[in-house]
């Protein structure tokens, strides 16, 4: 509680410290503060989408999902990813239980496309992206680099608007898939507390959850509004015992865990996220903004399971026939005197061969009581699983100035200039491992290192209305942007990269299960940027509204980019109209792709394997084809009808969004035993302990097709009270029309294709009386392929799932009318994942397949207690 409690002092330190900070400057269209406060406007106007006035999602010729912050409230999880899951259809999050890195940092999907193939902003203006890459994001994200927005509490926002469409014209690099807007609240009085505690029905995942807001005035033509979170979620298991630790025990090894590996959620501590968004009326039709957070979490997540018999280049190098022997006086130049230990081998009664425990061997007893000779069992007898966490810690600030100008000839103008700065930093750590090279005196837990991502990034946005004879109204909108991205590697401590004595005898290097980065990985890398752009929109006549915008941006690495987006709409009748759009695009290599190093765990054919990710252009990767990234490029087109008649509302919108050289990382390309000499020659260190190396390339083009369906209906079906029904469907494929087989593997490729789901839906009906409300949400998730551990190989664990349906319901009771006690269930009929074959429990010890479209723990149970003030 005491790390808890100074985390969250160091939070106000650091909201106190940006709200003296002297102003520079930012980016978002200048309404994007002009939004009314009431309710009914906030589910009706959006920001995103165009850069002329806001508008509601029947106007806008693109379609839009508006998600109010009271919304976002009806979820079991506190965690914005699973918020938006539960109410945008085309929108997904994949939990990553046993994934290195990626388990610090959920990759989320918009329309089937990598995470960082959407835009995120706040109040308008360009989130940062996290400091972790997914290096096993189940086909789809595999290398994704998007923000963390998980960081964001549900208490700071007014509203999120979903802009499901191409918009680098407007936006800039990563807008392929569409843009994602949070919009912070506004408020200068009044406010929340809210406890929310829950776990899942196995009885783990215990979540508590403390969330604020508070507005303040700002002087008196100002407001101050400030937001907290505080979250402590404990671990889950849906672990199976595996076959060789249970194997293990029965023959006497009392070291041996039950279960020897978890498999399941990691552990949050002290999460802690803090927002705060200013705005002051400088008179003159000019507002001075300023927003930012700071938030850090500790996360603890579990690795797999190392066999003290076979695991290889630590406890066995022949597949676990005999123990992998250390000789003291063969490091230090004599000869070699140590024996090899056999391990021994148990007919069953079935005829089936089993491990016996090597541990009671006069061969193994005779080996340790000679100093000169060891073996790792002597450090961890039942094995290992070693303990994967980190530290994530994530702030920004964004400060500017806004209004309109009133002389010289853009006399009328509304200007937006401001800038912004945001850090993500990963710290890693291991623990309940070992450096086997390093013999016996390696440590047994070890600080692997940092990953920092920095942007910086200055805006100057205009916009006039300009009258056209013949026109009923015109907007013109330009703009500049300048951007610095800059990926850094710190380096962990010796021991977790040391290449130690034992190297030379078969020992693995460096941190076990994740290597620490050594020296030569440590450096920073930058990245500038900048652009230009034109956006028109004008009715032509009042029933027909057109757009056109252009942007044109320029790399310091790889060059220049220009796009372009085309949009319509046409009102048939007051309520019904259609509309089209058609754009290009372009999805920048991050800094972080470009330049990333990591040693990872992966599963091949049932067997751990290290596997190198280097950049594309390093020795090793350039050996075995990696060559310098390029951008995505892409082509959108959309076409679609809106009907809104008093309650009713209903948007129907197809769309085909073709992407060329998607970059991803490849897959695992086996470091060749003939190629170990030409690679020492090229300067690679020790290839022979390199089972296998990955890059990022550009490796593939793909065809997205899709449909989005939505309507809402507030009809009453009690003799009083409200009732409100809200339907969202989405259909989507993807089809891989173009790959490197060099590099894609087929098993990759239907995965990319068939990982998620072809169709979504939720169907929410809402009920509120005068001291009541309650709601049920029945979601629906199609056929899709089920991976586990991206294994998509042929006779690998994976198989098509079936259709699936999950149900979540809240009742609230309104003591007060400042206090709200409400119970609710995520999964309330508690619908079981797709179960992974008893085949795979011998290597993995989990029971369902991690791409599920939904949670594969279970059924979750909350209460929650909220004070309005």
């Amino acid at each position: 509680m005491n790390t808890s409690l100074n985390k969250l002092t160091k939070s106000i330190r650091y909201v106190i410290a940006t709200s003296t900070a002297v102003a520079v400057t930012a980016i978002s269209p200048v309404y994007a503060q002009e939004v009314k406060d009431d309710s009914a406007d906030v589910e009706k106007i959006a920001v995103v989408g165009s850069r002329s006035a806001p508008r509601s999602v029947a106007d806008s010729p693109v379609p839009i999902d508006i998600i109010g912050g009271d919304e976002l409230g009806k979820s079991a999880s506190t965690d914005m990813l699973d918020m938006l899951v539960s109410t945008v259809p085309s929108f997904t999050a994949r939990a990553q239980p046993i994934s290195d890195a990626a388990t610090l940092i959920r990759p989320v999907n918009l329309r089937g496309l990598s995470s960082d193939s959407t835009l995120v902003l706040v109040n308008g203006k360009r989130r940062h992206r996290a400091s972790v890459i997914a290096f096993q994001g189940g086909g789809i994200n595999d290398g994704a680099q998007g923000p963390d927005i998980s960081v964001i509490p549900s208490s700071a926002l007014k509203q999120v608007e979903v802009l499901r469409d191409g918009a680098a014209a407007q936006y800039g690099s990563d807008a392929i898939a569409g843009v994602m807007n949070f919009v912070l609240k506004d408020d200068a009085d009044g406010g929340s507390l809210s406890v929310k505690r829950g776990e899942y029905y196995e009885g783990d995942g215990a979540t508590t959850t403390v969330e604020g807001n508070l507005g303040l005035p700002f002087t008196k033509d100002g407001y101050a509004n400030l937001s907290f979170q505080l979250k402590n979620a404990d671990a889950t298991s849906r672990s199976v015992q595996r076959p060789d630790a249970a194997n293990l025990i029965a023959q006497g090894n009392t070291d041996v865990g039950d279960p020897a590996q978890i498999w399941g959620n990691p552990e949050i501590n002290d999460d802690i996220s803090l927002f705060g968004n200013v705005g002051l009326d400088l008179g003159d039709d000019k507002k001075f903004y300023m927003f930012g957070n700071y938030s850090e979490r500790d996360i603890v997540g579990g690795f797999y399971y190392r066999n003290p018999h076979n695991r290889g280049q630590v406890y066995s190098n022949d597949g676990g026939e005999t123990l992998l022997v250390g000789d003291v006086a063969q490091a230090e130049g004599a000869e070699r005197t140590c024996a090899t230990v056999a391990i021994p081998k148990i007919v069953q009664a079935d005829g089936s061969v089993v491990d016996g425990n090597v541990l009671e061997t006069a061969a193994y007893q005779q080996m340790v009581a000679d100093p000169n000779c060891f073996s790792m069992n002597q450090i961890f007898p039942g094995g290992y699983t070693p303990a994967f966490g980190g530290n994530i810690t994530d702030t920004s600030l964004v400060i500017g100035v806004e209004g309109e100008l009133k002389s010289g000839f853009l006399s009328g103008a509304f200007f937006d200039l401001s800038g912004s700065v945001g850090r993500s930093e990963s710290a890693f750590n291991l623990t309940n491992t070992l450096n086997p090279s390093l013999g016996l005196d390696t440590p047994t837990e070890f600080e692997t290192g940092k990953y920092i991502q920095l942007e910086k990034m200055f805006n100057l946005d205009l916009s006039k209305q300009i009258d056209v004879d013949a026109i009923d109204s015109l907007n013109l909108a330009g703009g500049l942007e300048w951007r610095e991205e800059s990926f850094e590697i710190v380096a962990g401590e010796e021991a977790s990269w040391k290449a130690g004595d034992y190297a030379a005898q078969g020992f693995n290097i460096g941190s076990h299960g994740f290597k620490g980065f050594g020296p030569e990985s440590q450096g920073t890398n930058t990245r500038r940027s900048v652009a230009a752009y034109v956006d028109v929109e004008a009715y032509l006549t009042e029933d027909l509204l057109v757009g056109a915008a252009i942007r044109y941006e320029d790399f310091t690495t790889f060059g220049d980019t220009t796009n372009y987006k085309l949009t319509a709409q046409y009102s048939v009748t007051d309520e019904f109209s259609l509309r089209a759009s058609t754009s290009t695009g372009f999805r920048a290599p991050t800094v972080g792709q470009a330049n990333v190093v990591n040693t990872q765990t992966s599963i091949v054919g049932g067997d751990l394997i290290q596997s190198f990710l280097a950049p594309p252009t390093d020795t090793l990767s350039a050996f075995y084809g990696g060559k310098e990234l390029t951008p995505e490029d892409s082509q959108s087109f959309a076409i679609g009808a809106v009907y809104q008649s008093g309650d009713f509302f209903i948007s129907a919108d197809l769309y085909s969004i073709t992407v060329e050289d998607r970059i991803a990382q490849s897959s695992q390309i086996d470091v060749n035993p003939d190629d170990y000499e030409e690679l020492r020659s090229l300067g690679v260190q020790n290839p022979e302990l390199i089972s296998a190396v990955t890059y990022f390339a550009n490796d593939f083009d793909t065809k997205t097709q899709g449909l989005d369906l939505v309507a809402n209906y507030t009809h009453p079906i009690f003799d009083s009270g409200d009732t409100k029904f809200s339907l969202a469907y989405n259909w989507n494929e993807t089809e891989v029309e173009k790959f490197n087989p060099d590099t894609t593997s087929a098993g990759k490729v239907k995965l990319l294709e068939e990982g998620i789901p072809h169709h979504r839906a939720t169907f929410t009906i809402s009920q509120s009386w005068d001291t009541v409300s309650a709601f049920i949400r029945v979601n629906y998730f199609g056929e899709y392929f089920a991976v586990h551990a991206d294994d998509a190989e042929p006779g690998g664990w994976n198989e098509d799932a079936g259709s699936s349906a999950t149900v979540d319901a809240e009742v609230s009771y309104f003591v007060t009318d400042q206090i709200t006690l409400s119970a609710g269930a995520s999964n309330l009929f508690d619908t079981e994942a797709q179960e992974l074959p008893a085949s795979s429990f011998a290597a993995v010890g989990g029971r369902f397949y991690e791409n599920g479209p939904f949670d594969y723990n279970g059924g979750f149970y909350y209460v929650k207690a909220k004070y309005n003030f």
